[in-house]
């Protein structure tokens, strides 16, 4: 009787086979999300290691609980399934980031989109229209144009007649002497915006793309200890962000973390600039129909500087990260409306003060300048305004419920030089050391004019003259930042 009631009281202390597993899983997950933390790499070690000591502790005091039959093994057990699930729910957001900052960094290459363009009043109606016709090309060594020639060789077998710039071919498909000529999309919109003639006589009858390596023209620094530069552009498309297209948006971000001072350097689209390829003179927003290259290599052509990075966005990248925070609050200085207009076909109207904007909203906030006297310079505040509304978002507690999207919509939404490494290691000192940052920033000055252009010199366009004092002052500022002062 004895040893029944011993081999009984030696059973019971054992524990079940429920809190055994639940034991393992614990010890799994906490494993598992410590591992995927430092994997993520932007924790400093003052706080990994109490983080990976707490866990430990705790994960000891339960399981001894859980597998010690007593009368808290009941609170024990869901403590613990409260733990495995929040430790759950940390390492699907630390894969998440993982995946996100894996996909980072700068393409090897550009897209650029071609279209075949007629008269509206010819019989072609379709690419296989022209076969045997004569198609106007033109006559350039530039590898993205040659690898489009190519690519419609390919499609049709036509007859081709070279001329010297795109004037020249709309020239003679207007007096009809080519078929159609081979053009690139934001060149042919450039014609269509300055020649009305050419807008109403003309259709498109067949786009396709083409995709150019391009060389890093990154200038690698230390980001965590050096000063370095970063330029933003936004392209004026939808869809690819990889897309060669007009610049809209140029924004230079000085940064130095030894002294935590941040410059936001806004470039307006029309500034006159030397591009730095073509040696003519041309509205800066045009530097990108021929790559992010050539708006950075003249950018700093301007402003004397050296851009370490760059960071591409287009449209729908804008309206994309928004809407993923459910929208931003943008102080405005201003009454205006736009001339882009709503599902209602209602232009979008914002009100001097607070405004609650959704990504179509911050988009059409962000690209008005006619409705402002002061054109392109109000423009570029308000991109600045857009901006430091995102950047308040985001830092924001309320973030964290909306994190994986955010990260999904950041996912595609951008093409950087920057690798992941940097942009972890960086975090993980601003995290270090919780420093307030000091952002100023800055808009370039210039005045109204017309004048001749690159890529379009039939005729003279509205173009924005740079102040010589304003560039200059652009640059004391800068180097400033950038010289620790």
């Amino acid at each position: 009787m004895k040893r029944k009631k011993e081999e009984r009281k030696k059973k019971e202390s054992k524990p079940g086979s429920f809190y055994r597993f639940l034991s393992i899983v614990l010890i799994v997950v906490s494993i598992i999300t410590l591992i995927m933390t430092n994997s993520l790499g932007i924790l400093p070690l003052k706080f990994m290691l109490p983080l990976t000591i707490i866990l430990i502790l705790v994960d000891v005091v339960l399981i001894k609980f859980l597998l010690v039959r007593n009368h808290l093994r009941i609170i024990s057990s869901i403590i613990s399934i409260i733990l495995i699930i929040v430790l759950c729910y940390i390492i699907i957001h630390e894969i998440t980031t993982l995946n996100f900052f894996s996909k980072i960094g700068g393409t090897h290459y550009k897209i650029v989109n071609y279209q075949v363009v007629v008269l509206n009043d010819s019989s072609y109606d379709k690419l296989d229209d022209l076969k045997k016709e004569e198609i106007g090309l033109l006559n350039t060594t530039e590898k993205d144009y040659k690898e489009a020639i190519k690519e419609l060789e390919k499609k049709i077998r036509f007859e081709n007649k070279s001329f010297n710039d795109n004037n020249a071919l709309r020239d003679n498909l207007i007096e009809g002497e080519i078929a159609a000529i081979l053009i690139e999309e934001s060149t042919n919109n450039i014609l269509k915006e300055e020649d009305e003639e050419y807008k109403d006589k003309t259709k498109v009858i067949y786009s396709f793309e083409v995709k150019i390596e391009v060389e890093d023209i990154s200038k690698k620094v230390d980001i965590t200890k050096n000063p370095f530069s970063i330029y933003i552009t936004g392209i004026d498309t939808y869809g690819s962000i990889s897309t060669a297209s007009r610049s809209d948006v140029n924004i230079v971000v000085t940064v130095n973390p030894k002294t935590k001072k941040v410059m936001l350097t806004s470039i307006p689209r029309d500034y006159y600039v030397k591009l730095h390829s073509k040696k003519e003179n041309d509205k800066l927003t045009h530097a990108g129909i021929y790559g992010v290259e050539e708006s950075v290599t003249t950018i700093e052509d301007l402003l004397n500087l050296d851009i370490n990075y760059y960071v591409k966005v287009n449209f729908t990248s804008l309206i994309d990260i928004v809407d993923s925070i459910n929208g931003i609050t943008v102080n405005s200085n201003y009454d205006f409306k736009t001339g882009v207009y709503d599902s209602n076909t209602r232009p979008y109207s914002f009100k001097k003060g607070k405004n609650e904007l959704n990504g179509k909203e911050a988009l059409a906030f962000s690209r008005e300048r006619k409705a402002f006297n002061g054109g392109d310079r109000v423009r570029n505040e308000n991109q600045q305004l857009v901006l430091k509304a995102i950047a308040d978002k985001v830092l924001s507690p309320t973030i964290l419920t909306k994190y994986n999207s955010l990260l999904s919509s950041l996912e595609g939404a951008f093409v950087t030089n920057l690798d992941d490494s940097e942009i972890t290691s960086f975090i993980k000192k601003q995290l270090d050391e919780n420093s307030n940052w000091d952002i100023s920033n800055y808009v370039l000055e210039g005045t109204d004019s017309s004048d001749y252009t690159y890529s379009y010199k039939s005729g003279k366009s509205y173009v924005m003259l740079p102040l010589e004092d304003s560039v200059n002052s652009a640059i004391d500022k800068i180097n400033e930042v950038l010289n620790n002062e």
